[in-house]
């Protein structure tokens, strides 16, 4: 896929949740369970991985509501975790960040993906290249978690949000 950028108008558009309320007490029970999981954000990622939990595919930035946020990636540093690093500006999708989703879902690359930039946007891709019945955690500052499940209906969403976009030259 071509990268993407989010035009201004359309901003508001996205800042919508999308998906169900997930609370940090009910980890344990989807881990059980042998949900495949993908985590969008630093929060979100450590909290996970705090549950004994390893995710899918983790994609980062180091950075949580602006402020830096190391537990994350002192996390990654401590254990040696490989991971891909890729540019990708706030309100974009680029074509480096797509392809490293893609690769690290095949099991073609690291299972985390360090984002230099902004990873928020990462949730479609991952949404769109996830097993079915996948879970795509992402952190909604201030409110908590929120995940989606991965099936026909939300990948046409995710290509829908997409459509929104501007294709990037």
């Amino acid at each position: 896929m071509k990268g993407r950028r989010l035009p201004p108008a359309r901003r508001a558009e996205f800042q919508q949740p999308w998906g169900e309320d997930l609370a940090e007490s009910e980890l344990s029970a989807l881990n059980a369970q042998h949900k495949l999981m993908i985590t969008v954000g630093d929060v979100v990622s450590l909290t996970v991985r705090e549950h004994g939990i390893l995710p899918l595919l983790a994609v980062y930035d180091g950075y949580t509501e602006r402020r830096e946020e190391t537990g994350f990636a002192a996390l990654v540093r401590r254990e040696g975790l490989a991971e891909v690093a890729v540019a990708n500006p706030a309100g974009t999708i680029t074509s480096a960040l797509d392809e490293a989703v893609q690769n690290a879902l095949a099991g073609r690359s690291a299972k985390i993906i360090r984002v230099d930039g902004e990873e928020d946007l990462a949730l479609l891709p991952c949404v769109l290249y996830a097993p079915d019945g996948a879970l795509v955690v992402y952190g909604w500052p201030g409110r908590g978690m929120k995940a989606v499940t991965t099936d026909g209906a939300s990948r046409r969403k995710a290509g829908q949000m997409l459509g929104l976009m501007e294709e990037l030259s």
